[in-house]
């Protein structure tokens, strides 16, 4: 089987021009189901001006009337095909093996279907993304071949969710909660009353996340 096409390079929106990436850890966001690339981007004030940030827009046009975009089905007989959230992933892998080079550090914030990517995106190429930040997402069930060897490097993860989350089913959530922490260096919490949304608190949280992973570069490179 090919692989997959990557994501539509046009409609992605950046931080920073091409002149003012070199030399910078690149931050890569991925928007939930009916969404597309300008949604996070209004993130982009909160988040550490170090980073160059990439705001990307997700494959597929949801069935009409839905606005926007998603990662993959979440409705009918595919809804949350595992295999469809692996080909959204290597999309997002092969647009990322496009606009950066190896040696650049790259991390990953989703949210929801975004999350869900960007987590499969890490299990199949656990070298490739030096960390990750899942929104009201969740891990995929089922397992991947790179899954020990994501265990064996133990990625930061920062998991933000709120309690009066009813979106993301109640078996994901679970199945999260027991996958995450025996393979990642897994942070975040749970906000009393938040909905499937992010709120200020997060945003404070997430802000000390990345801090703490340009702490983290630096260090590697001292």
């Amino acid at each position: 089987m090919s692989p997959p096409d990557p994501l539509d390079a046009d409609p992605v929106r950046w931080s920073a021009e091409p002149a003012d990436r070199d030399g910078r850890p690149l931050l890569i966001l991925l928007h939930g189901y009916g969404a597309d690339e300008n949604d996070l981007f209004g993130l982009v004030p909160y988040l550490p001006e170090e980073f160059v940030v990439a705001a990307v827009r997700a494959p597929l046009a949801p069935p009409f009337p839905a606005p926007g975009y998603s990662w993959y089905p979440i409705e009918g007989l595919d809804s949350r095909d595992p295999e469809h959230v692996t080909a959204a992933a290597h999309r997002l892998i092969a647009w990322t093996d496009a606009a950066a080079s190896v040696d650049v550090p790259v991390g990953l914030l989703g949210f929801s279907q975004g999350a869900a990517v960007a987590l499969q995106a890490m299990r199949l190429e656990p070298q490739r993304f030096a960390f990750a930040v899942n929104l009201s997402g969740y891990v995929t069930p089922g397992d991947l071949p790179r899954d020990a060897e994501l265990g064996e490097r133990r990625p930061p993860v920062f998991w933000g969710r709120g309690t009066n989350d009813d979106i993301i089913p109640a078996f994901l959530v679970e199945h999260t909660t027991q996958w995450l922490p025996e393979r990642v260096d897994l942070s975040g919490r749970v906000y009393p009353g938040l909905t499937h949304s992010v709120s200020e608190q997060e945003l404070a949280d997430v802000r000390v996340f990345l801090d703490k992973r340009l702490e983290d570069l630096a260090a590697s490179d001292a």
